[in-house]
């Protein structure tokens, strides 16, 4: 058995070293994605409680990433979260078409329940049509081959499971969750209207 002298030793280099330096903040920087998104959607919709039924559709795109790793029996490496944080922009687009609409249709008077199932109705053809556009275009980073092929099967993996599993379960779940989350915001603000509303409690007194 051979023995390196004292004066030797030993550090990570490439790919190694990368994931171990940034290892610790991948946590931090896909905190700080889903807090940047959601503090655009809430100025977008000048409401806190709207962006959320944005947000929660995310979670299914991250999801369907890492099963599609794990059935290549890939890792999950820097490539791979850097797709992960593409995921988060690309999973809340497809969700905006449909709360945009359903917003907006309430708005216009109908119901909570039609709302959500007219927007996801009127946009499925413009969602499927883009999703499938970028997953199609995402295809040959997954089955690449050649000189830093593993880099690229990583990214294309990550983006077309995730973004197969945003699309397929969001067009099912968004509506639902714009339906539980409207009613219950507006169940709020009508309760918070009625305590606030002098005439009531002129009416209590007497």
């Amino acid at each position: 058995m051979h023995a390196l002298p004292a004066d030797f030793g030993y550090e990570w280099t490439g790919i190694a070293y990368q994931e171990l330096r940034t290892g610790s903040t991948a946590t931090i920087v896909f905190a700080l994605a889903l807090v940047f998104v959601f503090l655009v959607l809430a100025a977008q919709y000048e409401s806190w409680s709207m962006p959320f039924m944005v947000i929660l559709s995310v979670p299914l795109a991250l999801f369907g990433a890492v099963l599609a790793l794990w059935l290549r029996g890939m890792q999950l490496d820097v490539y791979s979260e850097i797709g992960l944080v593409m995921l988060i922009g690309l999973a809340a687009k497809n969700a905006i078409l449909i709360v945009e609409f359903a917003k907006q249709l309430r708005e216009g008077g109908k119901g909570i329940v039609e709302a959500a199932m007219e927007a996801g109705r009127l946009r499925l053809r413009p969602i499927l049509m883009t999703a499938f556009a970028f997953i199609l275009g995402t295809v040959p980073l997954m089955v690449a081959s050649g000189a830093g092929a593993g880099s690229r099967q990583s990214i294309g993996t990550t983006v077309v499971g995730g973004m197969l599993a945003a699309t397929i379960f969001g067009l099912a779940l968004v509506p639902v969750l714009y339906a539980v989350i409207e009613r219950l915001r507006e169940a709020a603000t009508s309760k918070h209207e009625q305590s606030a509303d002098p005439r009531r409690l002129e009416g209590a007194g007497d």
